[in-house]
């Protein structure tokens, strides 16, 4: 598996990239490899390459896997930013050249503080996941979860995944009016809005027009049992 990434904020006509990776031969300085199942002997070594076939040797280069059945992740820090009032946007690709039969090949967008890169994990705290799963036949999918109030929130959507082994270029828009767009190779796969596809805000309630109290209603929080009375000795007990 390959993967190349590009991420960016737009507002009106100008856009600021905050990370944009081209893996040039300073990669390694700006990307740290978690080993956080290293001591179970399941890490996956990465290395940089353009795969077993490309257009450009160089200008085609990405994040490879190298070995099959391991676990792999790696980060790479950005600087802080808030995207209120502009659309954010995520892009990168993904080369399953093996003909993949069950993995995923997530992006993931971080907290600012709170991360330990060389044990980060799949429980470490994220606030976007967005990328394609695969697996058998029964998993084919593009994965897009936001945290909210630290709660992750999965798409209520099917969008569906590229599963052959060529270069597919996915894409995240996220709209600064909480509408968002996914593409794939450009093309449209999948839009909407972020409180209508996703259950991060709970349901309105509206008061009753036609309820109203009981005539008999007491405000009150606690009140005496006028049947209530002490058990037989009770003023015999020592304090």
């Amino acid at each position: 598996m390959l993967i190349a990434v590009l991420l960016g904020l737009v507002a009106l006509s100008t856009a600021k990239v905050y990370f944009k990776e081209t893996f040039d031969k300073d990669w390694a300085k700006r990307w740290v490899p978690s080993t956080f199942k290293e001591a179970e002997g399941t890490q996956g070594k990465w290395e940089v390459s353009a795969g077993k076939f490309y257009d450009n040797a160089e200008e085609d280069k990405g994040l490879r896997t190298t070995e099959d059945a391991k676990f792999y992740q790696i980060t790479a820090a950005f600087p802080e930013f808030s995207n209120k009032g502009k659309d954010l946007i995520l892009q990168y690709s993904v080369k399953h050249e093996q003909t993949i039969d069950c993995g995923g090949g997530y992006i993931k967008i971080l907290p600012a503080e709170g991360v330990d890169q060389k044990t980060f994990n799949g429980d470490t705290p994220y606030n976007i996941m967005f990328g394609p799963d695969i697996c058998g036949s029964s998993t084919r999918k593009t994965h897009l979860i936001f945290n909210y109030k630290g709660k992750n929130h999965l798409i209520k959507k099917d969008i569906k995944a590229e599963t052959d082994q060529f270069t597919h270029l996915y894409t995240l828009i996220l709209h600064h009016d909480n509408t968002y767009e996914v593409q794939i190779d450009g093309a449209e796969v999948a839009k909407g809005s972020l409180k209508e596809d996703w259950d991060m805000l709970p349901p309105k309630e509206i008061k009753d027009p036609k309820a109203s109290k009981p005539s008999d209603w007491v405000d009150e929080k606690m009140i005496a049992d006028p049947t209530d009375k002490k058990p037989a000795g009770w003023d015999d007990i020592p304090k």
